[in-house]
């Protein structure tokens, strides 16, 4: 089995990736794509692992960090305009062919990976074999009332210090953070303790957050950043290749909001892991690992 890494320079900027297991071994290989923005690969690790082991039918991954994450180039001091969805699409497909692979790709994202593989999947490129969303959603403005939804249903105290930081502006804040993490163990990980791949990928986020408070901004649950008016509706006809849309019962990402996407996609099939929020390869890695498996080799014959 391969396991390499390396890094693509491209207009100035660098991007690193991995590759498990055998590109060459004729096996359209599955990219894995992160989200965030600005959450790096770490945690997307163990689904590689898997599925370029015995368990996943030796299936080639490559896994990599955007550009401004993780081990690929930063630029703290780009502006916010700087980091646009149309950057990724292009740093996406070099990598792609840098590696040699466009004619023939499974794509798997999640969260904000999940909605860069939707604006590659509308273009309908000719290799994409199928798309797999985790967490994802068709339309910022329908997160962002869902996930409200969730804020609201808080303990009365949580609620109440989430919004008095979000309207002060100050949601660096110590009382803002502690909820937060009281909303994160209902709605984003589940898995007690927090897995370490999770933990490492939050920590290099939390060292360099330009991408994010660009794109998302400092509070998800209002959204500031330029991803607050993506919506991707009108277009989800065009998408050509079968799509899984996948999201946890308890994710942030609400079944309702995951819905409306399946709802929009011409070739798609939809599936809720009940003991999952926002991770569920992370808990329910067994189940989801079938479950991803099994669509890529339908997908694939």
């Amino acid at each position: 089995m391969t396991d390499f890494e390396a890094t693509m320079e491209w207009h100035g900027r660098r991007t690193w990736y991995r590759i498990l297991g055998d590109l060459d071994g004729g096996r359209p290989p599955v990219v894995l794509v992160h989200g965030g923005p600005g959450l790096p690969h770490d945690y997307l690790l163990p689904l590689a692992e898997a599925m370029s082991g015995p368990a996943g039918g030796g299936r080639p991954c490559v896994l990599y960090d955007q550009y401004g994450a993780g081990r690929s180039g930063h630029r703290p001091d780009a502006p916010a305009e700087h980091w646009t969805v149309d950057l990724y699409l292009e740093e996406l497909r070099l990598l792609l062919a840098r590696l040699g692979i466009e004619d023939g790709f499974h794509l798997l994202g999640h969260s904000w990976g999940g909605m860069l593989g939707l604006e590659l999947a509308v273009t309908r490129p000719a290799g994409l074999r199928s798309l797999t969303t985790v967490g994802a959603y068709a339309a910022s403005r329908t997160y962002i009332t869902e996930v409200r939804a969730l804020v609201d249903a808080l303990p009365e105290t949580t609620r109440t210090v989430i919004e008095q930081h979000e309207a002060a502006g100050t949601t660096e804040s110590a009382a803002f953070q502690e909820a937060m993490l009281e909303f994160y163990r209902r709605h984003v990980i589940l898995a007690r303790p927090a897995p370490e791949c999770l933990l490492r990928s939050v920590a290099a986020m939390r060292a360099d957050p330009t991408v994010c408070l660009a794109m998302m901004g400092p509070s998800e649950f209002t959204m500031t950043g330029s991803l607050r008016d993506w919506d991707i509706r009108e277009r989800l006809h065009l998408v050509r290749s079968p799509v899984l849309v996948v999201s946890g019962r308890r994710d942030e990402v609400t079944p309702a909001a995951a819905d409306e996407l399946y709802a929009g996609l011409p070739n798609a099939e939809r599936a809720v892991l009940e003991a999952s929020s926002h991770h569920p390869h992370l808990e329910q890695p067994a189940q989801f690992l079938e479950l991803a498996r099994k669509f890529i080799d339908r997908a694939d014959a």
